[in-house]
């Protein structure tokens, strides 16, 4: 009897033992291959979680036979079910991929803000445009950044000049001077500048792109009024990146563009390079150009040398020469006679230089030093008028960044600095400008419980400025900025920011780009002002898993700025052609709400943008909408991805009717179009057809007036060039 009783607890523990088996998995980024420290398996139906660790690895004991359900998550990452049938048929790891969340879930880090939190815990508002959204936009317009910024709500891109395709960047219905363009945190695009930067600037070696809307200069100074735009680029890593692209358009253009980046040890390099031509494009036949015909070069190459670990030095040259000729088209092809004769044609040169050097300390607080020097020259020629001018300006600054668990500083000074010099001028007297900036700011963000942030700042700035004349100006601006957020749990956020602003006086903005800067006169410091300004944003949030392949993102968004006593052209000389810049008596107000929905199912996506703005000025308490601000846009999109296979997106945006200078009302008008990628293991072809209702100002009313020799254009609120597709190939190596 007890010989049978040892016998049968043997074979009890035997089977017993046997029945425990092990578990060993690798966890890896499905996109990059990269394994994910810090990723959790969670076996369903108990309490059992393993962390993985350095190397993605995690091991699970002691787990019986029968069917079992791993849950395995990462912050940023879809959730992943994994059901496995115990004992396993192999005894060797497993690796799982794990797919990231869109875009809209991720943890995103973000540098407008100088924080060093992610969006999630950044109580100001930031939009991010990622890299896949830019790969898309680079496929629908790869010369330049415009239909990158078009598809965002509260952002429209002002075309300045019927011929010439001049372009700016509007936010909230603000004149684009009020918009504060960036590149990795640097001012290169401001003033003189500013006016062709939008249409140089193109997608493919941009990383993402940020955007600040509402005042923004406690941050950055001066011209952040109605926002910052920061255009992040592409830095190197170990895995080589490199890629090219070719597109041709049925509107005659041709666009070459490479990127190369990577990292050799403690150096890294990108290169960017790119050709962009286009043939003079008159899709209307009026025998003007609605396209120019155009060429432009870029060359940005940028070295970073990893001294240590914790600290970084890089330098970086960005080089764009741009030739672009618009006008009568018997002109452009050289068949110019005595009554084809009007013409206007651009030549630009555009250099500057990025420094930064970044040293990392042991309790993670950062030291940072920036510095640039920027160079452009334009030179305007027109029918009887020549203008030109050169801008050299610089941006220098020191900062120190102290992270803590619930309390983070970051303090700096800067100093920024514009020259600009008319080289050329038809005008009775020359519109030199000097302006100085030096300013100092501190900003806190402060976790006061897990649910409830803070974020607080101070600008103090003082501005020197010099006129035509030699008459100098200083003024001290005291600059504050408050922002809460509160999480009222992990779906619903809720965002309150206001802040104050100001803008230096200067004669670049679009009034004076409509005219080719002809009979602009130089800013009078004796009668004109600094523009002041003070907005507030709100905004309430909902984020949300709804299961394994179900995200749905919906954010509204209010906001309201004011401008004091706004920069504008004195009435009684706008009759004579002629604009002398003055500080208005009354101010100028723009208020509105966005709605943005986006809602993905799997590979299916649905993108829901609308945006209202009443922007108007205010005077002795008569009222005036603000011209070329459309009341109403809606933006829609559907997407279906299969990823690293097929994209296929439909688009469709409505823009309701404007008002003109003159106080006439347009007619509204739809926009539709159609892009597919179809992508390979190296490579992949596109194509894009925009605008397929053909929707064309020219449609609706003549492109000039007059006779052709002196021909008057229109203010421009619709599309010009109407239906235009291209197709092309990119190559990844």
């Amino acid at each position: 009897m007890k010989t049978i009783f040892i016998v049968i607890v043997a074979v009890f523990v035997s089977v017993t033992i046997h029945a425990q088996n092990k578990f060993t998995t690798i966890i890896k980024d499905k996109e990059t291959g990269e394994t994910l420290p810090g990723a959790s398996v969670a076996l369903k139906g108990t309490t059992t979680v393993v962390v993985a660790d350095a190397n993605g690895r995690v091991e699970f004991q002691n787990i019986s036979n029968g069917e079992h359900v791993f849950e395995i998550s990462s912050i940023g990452y879809r959730l992943l079910s994994l059901t496995l049938l115990f004992p396993l048929s192999s005894v060797e790891d497993l690796t799982v991929f794990l797919r990231p969340e869109s875009e809209e879930m991720q943890e995103v880090q973000v540098t407008a803000t100088r924080s060093s939190r992610t969006i999630a815990d950044i109580p100001t508002r930031i939009e991010t445009i990622s890299g896949g959204e830019l790969d898309e936009k680079a496929g629908m317009q790869s010369a330049n950044i415009k239909m990158v910024l078009t598809e965002s709500t509260g952002i429209q891109t002002q075309q300045t000049s019927a011929v010439s395709g001049n372009t700016s960047i509007r936010i909230q219905g603000l004149d684009g001077k009020y918009t504060q363009l960036l590149k990795d945190g640097f001012p290169l695009y401001s003033g003189f500048s500013e006016g062709l930067s939008v249409m140089q600037i193109p997608p493919l070696d941009l990383k993402h792109v940020e955007v600040i809307k509402g005042s923004s200069s406690t941050l950055y100074g001066g011209g952040a009024i109605a926002g910052l735009i920061n255009l992040v680029t592409k830095t190197p890593t170990d895995k080589r990146d490199f890629s090219l692209m070719a597109n041709t358009t049925s509107a005659k253009g041709v666009d070459l563009n490479t990127f190369f980046g990577q990292r050799f040890g403690n150096v890294g390099v990108t290169i960017f390079a790119s050709r962009n031509s286009q043939v003079a494009y008159d899709p209307n036949h009026d025998n003007f150009s609605d396209i120019p015909q155009n060429t432009l070069y870029n060359f940005n190459p940028k070295v970073f040398y990893y001294i240590n670990p914790t600290a970084t030095l890089s330098f970086g040259l960005n080089t764009s020469i741009e030739s672009r000729l618009g006008g009568d088209m018997n002109v452009i092809n050289n068949n110019a006679d005595n009554v084809h004769t009007y013409f206007q044609r651009n030549k630009s040169d555009r250099y500057s230089t990025q420094l930064k050097f970044e040293k990392i300390f042991g309790n993670k607080s950062v030291f940072s030093v920036k510095n640039s020097v920027s160079y452009f020259s334009r030179n305007l020629e027109m029918t009887g008028y020549h203008f030109g001018g050169q801008q050299v300006s610089s941006f220098s600054e020191l900062s120190y960044l102290i992270p803590k668990e619930r309390s983070e500083w970051i303090g700096g000074v800067n100093l920024w600095t514009d020259n600009f010099k008319e080289t050329v001028t038809s005008f009775v007297q020359k519109r030199n400008s000097d302006q100085a900036t030096l300013g100092g700011f501190v900003q806190n963000n402060y976790k006061i419980t897990p649910s409830f942030i803070v974020e607080s700042g101070v600008r103090l700035d003082y501005l020197s400025l010099r006129s035509p004349l030699y008459t100098t100006q200083s003024h001290i601006f005291f600059l504050p900025r408050l922002s809460l957020m509160y999480k009222f749990s992990p779906r619903f956020t809720s965002r309150l920011s206001g802040g104050l602003g100001y803008k230096a006086p200067d004669i670049f903005n679009e009034e004076s780009e409509t005219q080719g800067f002809r009979n602009v006169m130089p800013i009078n410091l004796g009668n004109v002002k600094p523009e002041k300004s003070a907005g507030v944003n709100f905004d309430i949030n909902y984020k949300a898993m709804l299961s394994d392949e179900v995200t749905l993102s919906v954010n509204q968004f209010f906001f309201y700025t004011r401008l004091f006593h706004p920069l504008i052209a004195n009435p009684a000389l706008e009759a004579r052609d002629t604009l002398d810049f003055v500080n208005a008596e009354g101010n100028i107000n723009s208020r509105g709400w966005e709605t943005n929905v986006k809602f993905r199912i799997d590979d299916f996506s649905i993108y829901f943008g609308y945006t209202f703005i009443d922007a108007y000025g205010s005077n002795s308490g008569q009222r005036a909408e603000l011209p070329l601000t459309a009341r109403n846009r809606l933006y829609f999109t559907p997407m279906y991805e299969i990823e690293k296979n097929l994209r296929i997106g439909y688009e469709v945006f409505y823009v309701s009717p404007q008002r003109l200078s003159s106080g006439e009302k347009t007619r509204d008008y739809w926009l539709m179009g159609i892009s597919a990628e179809k992508l390979f293991k190296h490579w992949s072809f596109f194509m894009n057809f925009e605008n397929i209702l053909d929707s064309r100002q020219s449609r609706w009313q003549p492109m000039y007036t007059g006779n052709i020799q002196n021909p008057q254009f229109p203010e421009i609120w619709a599309p010009t060039d109407g239906f235009v597709y291209n197709a092309g190939l990119r190559i990844f190596l």
